[in-house]
């Protein structure tokens, strides 16, 4: 057993931490070093003690109880008293309550960052409650980042795995069951504001700029018959779950992924109902600055166009895949221009005035025609085995002919207009039916493959930077995988329609913190997604070092595990510091506290 020092460079200046580490050899050539405790910095008198006792300990290796820094010896070297000594047992040292505490620590750092924790405190610091419900929303959003659940998962489950109570300053209260769900009561009014100063953040903080917004929609569904939540319908599903009710959710971005403004519509809105109440929102925010919208073909209406150019706006848009036969003369011509990768586009004027943008790509034409390939090839299997059934005569009725046709319509709807299909009757029965290839439609479909169509207002002689403007709509669908997949925006299990809105806002919050760190990990840790970052930082851990002093005390030293190598080269590229250690409690034998505490704790 031996005292090992540890240097590390911080605030500036080296400092020296010390560790009790013992050798163990496991071989006849090899000895490894295990750590026993970790001791932080020690002054000049407290290492000489500490190598006393060290020499003690070693000297006798006997199977008994042995004591660290003995009263007796204490005494006989006449040390001077000294608030940071203490005499301990060694034999009695436990290390236990392992919890979470760097994924968590990153969150409420981001939390920080976007200023989140002043917003609330403005907000809802005057409402009474034993716990400040500020600290209440906190958890509630760095649980979307980190490790997200319902509500009831939070309070029986994550939380008390966590060290989010020495981060929040606060006891067990914070992470009541209905302490939560009467937060996200309160949250709901402020959801304008909200926007408002994530704006004003993502300009500071990252010189965001708002003169083009990204614009889409998604869905996301219900778990119940939700008959209470007026919102709750059922429409187009784009998480593929027609049988639940949902939600339609539309969010605005700017092209580097900062989430400006959302809203909740019904579940049966379509998208081309969405956009005037979003147009609205931004004004009423904004102003009626000139701004270029960017949305996919969904979104596209006339009337919608319309109100945008009466609001002096411009817009870049994907147009309905039936316009391309307007241009079908123009996709042989050789003027096309290469962008990236294996995408080309051409630049044509149309009749109503827009500037229309053809562009076609390699990758996209290779995937839907392996799309179309695949559910030919299923539509000729079912037709051949419904010839074979009437010429065998387990199919005979017409009337059945008709409708076994109209559920293979309904089932290969994209590609059913690619056959020609003959059918007559005899009275009831069927006289004669046959089917072949439609070559036509299917080679015009071929030179379609892999084309579509953008439209705007921008006066543009660069078609490849009307295209590079389009695409920017990947990050709105980014966006959306990451409110999915990552924050957990789906399903909603809340019954009560303000708290099903909440659930969003939190979720929106959530998805903040997410961009943030991506921007964080993007300027100075290229390689970081924010999910390893998350993972990578779960590693560090709070844990409680229990033991008994020789004058009959027992003592609880919280302690966070020291950063690995790769947890220190991310904290100095973001010049991040970990929290101080926290300070010990002790407790006394008489005051009776110590019994309960390692009950609760064993």
């Amino acid at each position: 057993m031996f005292l090992k020092p540890n240097k590390r460079f911080k605030d500036g200046k080296d400092h020296v931490y010390y560790t009790l580490n013992e050798s163990i050899r496991i071989g006849k050539r090899r000895v490894v070093q295990r750590t026993i405790l970790h001791l932080g910095e020690l002054s000049t008198s407290q290492c000489h003690r500490w190598r006393h006792t060290i020499d003690v300990i070693n000297e006798r290796s006997e199977a008994r109880q042995m004591e660290l820094l003995t009263e007796e010896e204490h005494q006989r070297r006449g040390y001077p008293e000294d608030p940071d000594v203490v005499a301990i047992r060694l034999s009695s040292v436990q290390v236990c309550n392992c919890r979470e505490f760097g994924s968590c620590w990153i969150g409420v750092k981001l939390w920080q960052i976007l200023e989140l924790d002043r917003f609330w405190a403005e907000r809802l610091g005057e409402l009474r409650g034993e716990v400040p419900w500020e600290k209440v929303a906190e958890l509630l959003s760095v649980n979307r980042l980190c490790d997200p659940g319902s509500e009831l998962s939070v309070h029986e489950k994550w939380h008390p795995k966590t060290g989010m109570n020495l981060l929040l300053d606060c006891d067990d209260a914070v992470a009541e069951k209905d302490r939560l769900y009467r937060c996200l009561d309160r949250l709901l009014a402020h959801k304008d504001a909200l926007e408002e100063h994530l704006r004003y953040k993502w300009g500071e903080l990252f010189q965001a700029d708002f003169e083009v917004l990204l614009y889409d929609l998604t869905s996301t569904y219900f778990e119940g018959l939700m008959e209470e939540v007026s919102k709750a319908k059922r429409g187009y599903s784009r998480d593929k779950r027609p049988d639940c009710k949902q939600l339609v959710i539309a969010l605005i971005v700017t092209p580097e992924g900062f989430p400006l403004a959302y809203e909740v519509f019904p579940g049966n809105t379509r998208d081309v109902q969405s956009l005037e109440t979003m147009l609205n929102q931004v004004e009423a925010k904004y102003g009626k600055a000139k701004r270029t919208w960017v949305f996919d073909r969904g979104v596209v209406s006339e009337d919608n166009l319309q109100k945008l150019r009466e609001r002096h706006g411009t817009y870049v848009v994907g147009t309905p895949r039936s316009r391309l036969k307007e241009f079908e003369g123009g996709l042989q011509r050789q003027d096309w221009k290469h962008v990236r990768g294996q995408v080309d586009v051409v630049l044509r004027p149309g009749d109503d005035g827009d500037t229309y943008v053809i562009a076609r790509s390699v990758k996209r034409r290779a995937k839907e025609n392996a799309i179309r390939r695949r559910r030919m090839r299923k539509l000729y299997d079912s037709l051949n085995s419904l010839a074979i059934s009437v010429e065998q005569g387990y199919v005979r009725h017409y009337d059945v002919l008709v409708n076994r046709l109209g559920r293979l319509e309904e089932r290969y709807a994209q590609v059913f207009g690619f056959v020609e299909i003959s059918r007559t009757r005899d009275n009831e029965d069927i006289k004669q039916f046959a089917f072949r290839l439609n070559r036509h439609a299917l080679k015009k479909a071929y030179r379609q493959d892999g084309t579509y169509l953008l439209r705007t207002n921008l006066i543009e002689n660069d078609p490849a930077k009307l295209w590079e403007q389009y695409i920017q709509l990947t990050e709105v669908e980014s966006a959306f995988r990451a409110l999915k997949s990552e924050i957990k925006l789906r399903p909603i299990n809340h019954r009560i329609e303000p708290r099903v809105e909440a659930h969003v806002m939190v979720a929106f919050m959530g998805y903040a913190m997410w961009v943030c760190l991506k921007w964080k990990l993007k300027g100075m840790a290229g390689s970081l997604s924010p999910r390893q970052a998350i993972e990578l930082f779960r590693s560090l851990k709070l844990v409680e070092v229990w033991f008994d002093t020789i004058d009959g005390r027992r003592i609880c030293l919280p302690r966070i595990t020291m950063p690995e190598p790769e947890h220190q080269i991310v904290l100095e590229q973001f010049k991040w510091n970990l929290p101080e250690q926290p300070p010990p409690r002790i407790y006394t034998r008489r005051e009776g506290h110590v019994k309960n505490v390692l009950e609760t704790r064993s």
